[in-house]
């Protein structure tokens, strides 16, 4: 039960329009511009953009795998060790990070399966 940086950058590929960006210590994810996440590979740590709910959550449930690290708005952001989490539940934490920030468009076109996002 641990996911790679190599592994996690693999999931990134699963969704359209990301845009990785390196910001010195550390690599920003966007898709049109707007984050949904940040990769600290020297740490193998993932910042992802959740929920507030969401946030409080995971790191109620497992502090040793999850981090608040900021709320924005209506958004609280949770840091993921990635040696202390499983791929699928990884993914879907990325998943819905995305689908947070993305066009509803894009969204909705990911979710039906769209060849046209391959």
């Amino acid at each position: 039960m641990a996911v790679s940086v190599g592994e996690f950058l693999e999931m990134l590929d699963t969704l359209p329009e990301v845009v990785q960006s390196d910001g010195g210590e550390w690599v920003s994810l966007k898709v049109h511009d707007k984050g949904f996440g940040y990769l600290w590979e020297k740490t193998e740590t993932v910042g992802l953009k959740a929920t507030i709910q969401e946030q409080v959550a995971l790191v109620a449930e497992r502090p040793e795998v999850f981090e608040a690290q900021f709320t924005a708005g209506q958004f609280g952001w949770v840091v993921v060790h990635l040696e202390k989490i499983d791929a699928d539940e990884l993914l879907e934490l990325v998943t819905e990070a995305w689908c947070l920030t993305a066009p509803k468009r894009l969204v909705d076109a990911h979710e039906a399966g769209s060849p046209l996002l391959r």
